[in-house]
């Protein structure tokens, strides 16, 4: 794999011509960005943006502008080769919040087939209904120790109007959950993306995440996705280049709250 290819097409593909990532989300090109709009509990925020010097400052204002005006938090998605190189302190200086950076992984869908055994008394039930995803959330909210809602609010959106581009598996113990994942499939592009994956305390390090990673991957490739994609905590990174996965970038997430 050819790291500077797949982030050229990453940029590309996942950014600068993403469709949107959910049912009423609407992603258009407004002067030199590329954002994303849509009622909650979509996602709205910058996917991409193509700035210089001269002009970065003005064009953070009208996205403020624009999201302050439909009252709605949003967040620009900054990495760390986009333009200009301080475009993370004009964020800071328009008022904007950054939070933790994650890691760009990459790995390509055929390298990530493999079968991990699971430990005894554990099983893998995919996520097809509401109550499944409430199961979901209190597992993420036990793994991170953060605010599950939302995400629940989106994947039970995505199951009722726009079934194929969500994969949502778990990890069950003696019927209790333990782990738990989801992957989110845009049509037209070729990188499949893997989100949560977050582990109760008392099973962790013992292959639960990989096998996640490796029942993703299969139906990835089931689909034609060629290449998965992480947005990585420090948790995660790691694990993730044991299995192969390349580190691409670092994304930081800049929120503004009207």
């Amino acid at each position: 794999m050819d790291n500077d290819e797949v982030l050229a097409l990453f940029d590309r593909q996942m950014r600068e011509t993403s469709p949107p990532d959910g049912p009423a989300a609407r992603v258009e090109r407004a002067g030199r960005v590329v954002r994303q709009t849509g009622p909650d509990p979509a996602w709205n925020g910058i996917l991409w943006s193509g700035l210089d010097e001269a002009c970065a400052d003005r064009e953070i204002a009208e996205q403020v502008r624009h999201f302050t005006t439909l009252g709605r938090e949003f967040e620009w998605k900054l990495y760390a080769h986009d333009t200009p190189g301080d475009l993370g302190g004009r964020l800071r200086a328009a008022g904007f919040t950054a939070e933790p950076a994650e890691a760009l992984m990459v790995a390509e869908t055929k390298d990530q087939l493999g079968t991990t055994e699971l430990p005894d008394g554990v099983e893998l039930v995919p996520v097809t209904d509401t109550a499944g995803v409430a199961l979901m959330a209190a597992v993420h909210e036990q793994a991170f120790g953060d605010d599950a809602s939302r995400i629940a609010r989106r994947m039970e959106l995505q199951l009722a109007e726009a079934p194929d581009t969500l994969v949502a598996v778990m990890a069950v113990a003696d019927g209790v959950p333990v782990c738990a994942a989801r992957m989110e499939l845009i049509p037209g592009t070729e990188f499949a993306g893997l989100w949560g994956g977050g582990t109760a305390e008392a099973w962790r390090g013992r292959g639960i995440y990989r096998a996640l990673v490796s029942y993703r991957a299969r139906v990835a490739a089931e689909r034609g996705y060629r290449f998965l994609q992480v947005d990585a905590s420090d948790r995660s990174e790691p694990i993730l280049r044991r299995l192969g996965f390349a580190r691409l970038s670092t994304t930081t997430p800049y929120v503004y709250q009207p």
